[in-house]
């Protein structure tokens, strides 16, 4: 058994400090310091003879719950196999927090504006590389995956059918629906027809589709690249010769560009075929009338209008989730933090080009 004894600030240590004797070892300590007023205890080590883990944990909350009082603890006279244990078991000294440095307010601005210089050159960069290389890709197929073209317009477009067809009916619809109950009261049930063909041809096609692309692949492309960036088969691509934008990102792109204005047709037609249900049954308009009055309204600028807004889309998301699939740190929450800035900032860039095409389309 270990024994404790006192003379001034000298307390001596004497027998084994192992598992059986801690407790009534820090029983006897507490009652020995409790008087004393010294602002610095030694504790002589030189009589103790063996020592386990739980004994070098003794020593170390000795010296802990000693210095929380402001007063200090030194260990002296220590055997070479009692400190060759001490060494292995003591836990190491955690560093106190140090207070960060409180940020100037010119000193972050100036930090997010190289931020964002940094950021905006990343993004040029991208986008001369995606447009580079999928002209290249059009005449070269080298550094490519065979059939990835295919496999990308099958992936962005035709799986994307049902949902982008569905929801144009419902909006033709709704539309249609709205504008009935307006017209009727000045018998102007025809004029559903013009309305229905160009909201949906110039406007409510190409940007309703655009919102599901968004959502639905410009959401997977991200996380897909986010998910190879941080597995680093990016990296590995590039130690084989094969440059990441021509063999991942040049599919996409190239996927996009075709089946974005097809989506963009189905959009209409179906979200007209919507606002044709309304006509025919609450407007009690022939089918005639209105396919009459629809084509008599509609002119080809109207149609390219449509199919030019859904290709600048189709480049905005893929764009979009490239560079937020690109630019991710972190591990699967980074991944999730990708998909989710691509997906907001795919459809909040959509509408704004929507709208400055829109006003330039309306001024011409």
């Amino acid at each position: 058994m270990a024994e404790l004894s006192i003379s001034e600030n000298i307390i001596y240590l004497t027998g084994e400090l192992k598992t059986g004797s801690i407790k009534s070892l820090w029983d006897r300590f507490k009652l020995l310091v409790r008087d004393k007023s010294q602002s610095e205890l030694l504790i002589d080590l030189s009589a103790v003879t063996a020592i386990d883990s739980a004994g070098v944990a003794f020593l170390d909350e000795l010296k802990s719950r000693y210095s929380a009082s402001q007063r200090t603890i030194q260990y002296c006279n220590i055997p070479a196999a009692i400190q060759t244990a001490m060494i292995s078991f003591s836990l190491p000294e955690v560093p106190a927090a140090s207070l960060k440095q409180r940020v100037g307010f010119f000193e972050s601005i100036g930090d997010k504006a190289v931020q964002f210089k940094n950021q905006f050159m990343f993004l040029l960069l991208l986008m001369a590389d995606i447009f580079y290389w999928s002209i290249i890709g059009l005449f070269q197929r080298k550094g490519q995956r065979e059939g990835s073209f295919v496999q990308q317009s099958v992936l962005i477009g035709v799986n994307a059918l049902q949902i982008v067809a569905l929801i144009s009916f419902l909006i033709g619809l709704i539309l249609a629906l709205q504008s009935a109950a307006q017209l009727r009261q000045f018998g102007a049930n025809i004029f559903v027809a013009d309305l229905i063909g160009i909201a949906m041809l110039k406007e409510m096609g190409p940007i309703m589709t655009a919102i599901v692309i968004a959502g639905r692949s410009g959401s997977a492309i991200a996380s897909e690249i986010a998910t190879m960036v941080v597995t680093e088969e990016i990296d590995a691509l590039k130690t084989m010769s094969l440059n990441p934008i021509r063999y991942v990102i040049v599919p996409k792109f190239h996927g996009i560009t075709v089946t974005m204005p097809l989506l963009t047709i189905l959009a209409d037609l179906v979200g007209i075929l919507g606002g044709f249900v309304i006509a025919i049954t609450y407007l009690q308009l022939s089918a005639s009338a209105f396919f009459n009055e629809l084509v008599t309204v509609l002119i080809l600028k109207d149609v390219l209008t449509g199919l030019f807004k859904s290709v600048i889309f189709a480049w905005i998301i893929v764009i979009v989730a490239c560079y937020q699939g690109l630019r991710v740190t972190g591990g699967a929450e980074g991944v999730g933090r990708a998909t989710t800035a691509s997906v907001v900032a795919s459809i909040f860039f959509v509408i704004v080009a929507d709208s400055i095409l829109g006003l330039v389309f309306y001024f011409e």
